[in-house]
């Protein structure tokens, strides 16, 4: 069976050269001819738009890129306050306040592929109608490339604010596009709503299921009105506020109401390392010849061989709360400075690796002397320098040395189900309070948020009835905080909350743990110098290249 988001058809690239160019056709690509005049190789062109090329060293290592940082070496956390990378490898600039439209790290390719992607998508419905096939087929694969067209609108849009919308056009390298209106940017509004009513056309053409030729990781109704929900969320809050909360409840509900996702009773850790189960709404799918990166060595701790990759921070530790619902800075929490680790929210084990964590049949360590997993122990070039190591998608089953083709089959979600009772909680209780049920729901902000709490695994405490809207707004962040790490949400949820200038500008805290005897000693240091935020960063520069090629009239962001 193919694998739906990644295939080998995505060689197929289409060339906009002249056919006289060369004498010799390229054998890496097919001439447009050949892809319109077979059904099956302009619907396998379609699939492959779920990727894009690889335009940065270390992205997409194994595959191409798909939406997103998604599964790479250095992960879109390592830009927030959830961890940093440990080798750098174009982070740490981000972090440091230092992104200038010459210089944009890991945060450099967002525009070029984005656009190549809904380039990609403009040929096709520019094309579609001259492709034999059924009238049904062809509106559902139109749909399909709205939505992937969309999703990439909304990368954009949530990286740098009003863009430049494309419509339908599926411009070449021949073509004289220095008409000022074809640069011209539009506002935040005009971007999401013209991306909204694209998903509204999606919504229309996809089937409510995959199956009967329509595989797993290929889009349904149910993707597009979830993505929809994001944006709506996003257009209400503060950073955007160019629509309403109750318009992102409406959102939310209509995936609700498909009464199709439920939350994933397997197990916070397992639903990670589980296809297509009942929480996944739009998910990346891989298979043995198309795996991604190896997880388990890129992240592991230097003890095993592991490459420590993405390191937790204490920002996000000290962040989980007691088991019993109580925040660790709560005298009455029962948080034990001596043994922090014990009794935290059932989601910090499954997220985090600290000293004492029980690991591939053993225990990590980074204590000092003598830990294996500190920088006393083998390959210490790769000690975490946080004092953690990431535990979130890795799958003890996968081999961590030599893994090379035997390991790397994790989903990656784009959208699962708990994402959207978090869309539905927040704008519900902007929009009416905590414990008032929207119209034509069944759920409060509260109820929605106990259904993720209650996860079976986690077992959290339910929030009680009463809370003030100021509370249950604190209750929901900290459910995205913890419930979404490594999600790639962090990072535009405090940009969106207009919240960044608080939360990264504070150190990137690590831990030091001490051995003495049989005790073990606590203290925090900064694991990375010089984090750093300023308003400018809100919205990400547009890298100088893509200017200098409008002939400098795309306009730039503010302050860059």
């Amino acid at each position: 069976m193919r694998n739906i988001i990644y295939t080998a058809f995505i060689a197929t690239v289409i060339t906009s050269c002249k056919k006289d160019f060369l004498s010799v056709q390229p054998t890496d690509r097919l001439p447009e001819e050949y892809i319109l005049s077979d059904s099956s190789l302009f619907e396998d062109y379609i699939v492959a738009r779920y990727v894009g090329i690889k335009l940065q060293d270390k992205e997409g290592d194994g595959t191409n890129p798909g939406f997103g940082r998604g599964f790479d070496y250095a992960l879109w956390s390592s830009l927030t306050d959830e961890s940093i990378y440990n080798n750098d490898d174009n982070t740490w600039l981000v972090q440091k306040g230092l992104l200038a439209p010459e210089n944009t790290g890991i945060a450099g390719t967002i525009w070029g592929r984005s656009y190549r992607g809904i380039r990609d998508c403009n040929f096709a419905i520019s094309n579609i109608a001259n492709v034999k096939m059924t009238a049904a087929h062809r509106a559902r694969l139109i749909a399909e490339l709205k939505f992937i067209r969309a999703f990439r609108y909304h990368d954009l849009i949530r990286n740098y604010g009003g863009i430049i919308l494309m419509g339908d056009s599926a411009h070449n390298l021949t073509d004289n596009l220095q008409d000022d209106a074809f640069f011209k940017r539009a506002s935040l509004k005009e971007s999401i709503d013209y991306a909204v009513a694209e998903l509204d056309d999606a919504a229309n053409g996809l089937p409510l299921n995959n199956g009967d030729g329509w595989l797993p990781g290929r889009a349904t109704k149910g993707a597009a009105l979830a993505l929809k929900s994001r944006l709506l969320l996003y257009a209400a809050s503060p950073l955007y506020a160019t629509g309403t909360w109750q318009e992102a409840v409406t959102a939310a509900q209509a995936v609700i109401g498909l009464n199709k996702y439920s939350i994933y009773t397997g197990g916070y850790a397992n639903l990670f390392l589980t296809n297509d189960n009942n929480e996944a709404i739009f998910e990346r799918l891989y298979t043995k010849n198309a795996n991604h990166t190896h997880l388990e060595i890129a992240n592991g701790p230097n003890g095993y061989g592991g490459w420590g990759g993405n390191l937790p921070l204490q920002n996000l530790v000290d962040d989980y709360e007691m088991d019993n619902g109580k925040p660790i800075t709560d005298p009455a929490s029962g948080y034990d400075v001596n043994n922090p680790y014990v009794g935290r929210d059932k989601r910090f084990y499954a997220t985090i690796l600290y000293n004492g964590a029980s690991y591939r049949g053993n225990t990590v360590e980074t204590f000092t002397p003598g830990g294996k997993d500190s920088k006393d122990g083998t390959d210490n070039w790769n000690t975490s320098k946080t004092g953690y190591y990431l535990k979130k998608y890795m799958n003890d089953a996968y081999p961590l040395l030599n893994p090379w083709g035997n390991a790397g089959f994790q989903p990656w979600f784009y959208i699962r189900y708990a994402e959207i009772l978090l869309n539905f909680a927040e704008a519900a209780n902007e929009a009416y309070g905590a414990d008032a049920v929207p119209s034509g729901s069944t759920l409060s902000a509260r109820t929605a948020l106990n259904q993720i709490r209650q996860r079976p695994g986690v077992g959290m405490p339910d929030l009680p009835a009463g809370l003030s809207q100021s509370q249950m707004r604190d209750a929901i962040r900290y459910e995205r905080r913890v419930e979404l790490a490594f999600e790639e949400h962090r990072f535009y949820d405090v940009r969106r909350w207009k919240i960044a200038d608080v939360t990264e500008n504070k150190p990137a805290g690590g831990i030091i743990v001490t051995k003495t005897g049989s005790t073990f000693t606590y203290a925090t240091k900064v694991a990375l110098d010089g984090r750093h935020f300023e308003s400018k960063h809100y919205w990400l520069p547009i890298p100088r290249t893509e200017i200098q090629a409008s002939n400098n009239k795309i306009q730039q962001n503010s302050g860059y």
